[in-house]
């Protein structure tokens, strides 16, 4: 632990520890949307859980960086690729997201405002948690793979994980009651979803796409969105009578 106290140690830490948060946020918001099918009393626990879950996957994940080497050797070849253990999880979990988001946004967009509000709150608990588990384990490879590439020491990995998850979990109600309370956030956020099952799906076949394009497009469009949420609560004000 004395790494830690280190100038080189701290500037690791920090650095590790923002990233985990951005490589964080598409984690919690599929555990945010997820959550949203519970009954209201039930969604905290399930954010909670689902949290507690992913730093629990990223922790024991790093403590076995033998296994997640060995992730990366082919175990076979489909049309000259050569797929891995991390490839297989990679496409799986990319499926998920994508056939996930979509439904969600057809359930959001297509069926009648009665037949949404009957199915609101009949989300299984458990169907949910095992949900969110899954995806734990798509992005915390993704996660733990990163951290492994730039810090050499067990302990800052550690550390700066668990930092990334305590201000996650500060978050998660406020970004939980944003998405909710703007469906059109809500859709963009599907879409996002959608996004990165996409690039999993194409970095399981080898063809890897630099995070930073990713984030920067989340970016523009959040930022453009609320552009929009903040012209039309304007144009709301001034069409109430004074």
């Amino acid at each position: 632990m004395e790494v830690l106290l280190t100038s080189d140690g701290l500037v690791a830490l920090a650095t590790l520890a923002a990233l985990e948060i951005v490589l964080g946020v598409d984690n919690l918001v599929f555990i945010a949307i997820v959550s949203a099918r519970l009954p209201p009393a039930q969604q905290p626990l399930a954010r909670k859980l689902g949290l507690a879950m992913a730093l629990v996957t990223r922790v024991l994940l790093l403590l076995t960086l033998s296994w997640i080497i060995g992730l990366t050797q082919p175990l076979f070849h489909v049309l000259g690729y050569g797929l891995s253990g991390r490839a297989l999880i990679l496409f799986v979990g990319g499926l998920f997201l994508i056939a996930k988001a979509t439904y969600e946004i057809y359930d959001k967009v297509e069926l009648a405002h009665e037949q949404t509000r009957a199915r609101a709150g009949g989300g299984s608990f458990m169907a949910v948690i095992a949900q969110i588990m899954l995806l734990d384990m798509v992005f915390s490879l993704d996660s733990v793979i990163t951290a492994v590439g730039m810090v050499d020491e067990i302990a800052i990995m550690v550390v700066a994980i668990v930092v990334a998850m305590l201000v996650m979990l500060l978050a998660m109600e406020r970004v939980s009651t944003f998405v909710e309370s703007h469906p059109s956030v809500k859709l963009l956020a599907l879409a996002f979803l959608i996004l990165i099952g996409v690039i999993l799906v194409a970095d399981a076949f080898g063809h890897h796409v630099p995070k930073g394009y990713i984030y920067f497009s989340m970016a523009f469009s959040l930022g453009v969105e609320l552009l929009n949420l903040r012209y039309r609560s304007r144009r709301a004000r001034r069409r109430r009578p004074a």
